[in-house]
């Protein structure tokens, strides 16, 4: 591979060999706004793919090549080698369109092959539709920055992907809204306590989804703008367990719930009508 940093160190005690490892490929590009999460700064990783890195040595579970040069790696020969894609991105990434027709077509609907993507993966390929319709969404705006204490509500904190934070957790970040939402595709698995948030807006914004992909999986988690989500325990557990979700190893919904956006959309008013 081309300018792509080898992550996979193995931990002298592991029990696990690399081959059983779920092997996960981390883009971290920007062809827009650089979150300081992602921006390494003249240093061989940026903060979320150190923490991605370590998580993956601790747990002993995965693996994790992370790479800003999308055009030399993100490519049909090159995605052979990966389980799981994660992106931390934005703009419109220079992949060539017959990696991205591959992809979408025939790597990602395969079974134990899944996408993660973490906060801005939302703000990458806004005029690309079959991109922003496996996403679940596109971004267009944050009236959360990141200075903002935000209440999220989790509507299954039984699911494997979210028992990590409970019924309802606060966290100071960014949140998105969004704009080719279809909430007939999605399940939401988390979304704003609008009676609990300031700004209080008169419509649903969910922070965490999933969908299946063919027989892929993705799970969306807009979450990670400041770099201290990318230390928080909770953050860390959900990760993790949505590696284990997407391949396959953990059982969880992934048929969308188009009602509790209603429900959602409809308290969403009421709370803002009330402040």
């Amino acid at each position: 591979m081309k300018q792509i940093t080898l992550l996979t160190l193995l931990l002298a005690c592991s029990v696990t060999s690399a081959a059983e490892k779920t092997r996960i490929l981390m883009l971290t590009q920007s062809v827009g706004f650089r979150h300081g999460s992602v921006n390494r700064q003249q240093k061989d990783l940026a903060p979320a793919e150190i923490s991605m890195v370590q998580l993956g040595q601790t747990s002993e579970l995965f693996t994790v090549d992370c790479t800003q040069d999308a055009a030399s790696d993100f490519t049909k020969e090159n995605l052979q080698n990966y389980d799981i894609v994660m992106f931390y991105t934005t703009g419109k990434l220079p992949i060539a369109e017959k990696d991205l027709d591959y992809f979408f077509n025939d790597w990602l609907k395969q079974k134990g092959h899944g996408f993660i993507g973490f906060h801005s993966a939302t703000d990458t390929f806004k005029s690309y539709e079959p991109y922003w319709d496996m996403v679940g969404g596109s971004f267009n705006g944050h009236p959360w920055g990141a200075g903002t204490t935000v209440t999220i509500a989790v509507h299954e904190p039984d699911h494997p992907t979210m028992q990590a934070f409970g019924s309802e957790f606060q966290i100071r970040d960014e949140i998105y809204q969004y704009k080719n939402w279809q909430p007939e595709k999605v399940r939401v698995l988390m979304s704003l306590d609008m009676n609990k948030c300031q700004p209080s807006k008169p419509y649903h914004v969910p922070v965490a989804w999933v969908k299946n992909y063919g027989e892929g999986r993705v799970f969306v988690n807009n979450l990670g703008h400041n770099e201290s989500t990318w230390r928080d325990e909770r953050f860390l557990k959900s990760v993790t367990a949505a590696v284990k979700w997407v391949r396959g190893e953990l059982d969880g919904p992934a048929d969308p719930n188009p009602e509790l956006s209603a429900r959602q959309e409809e308290r969403a008013k009421q709370a803002a009508t009330q402040k």
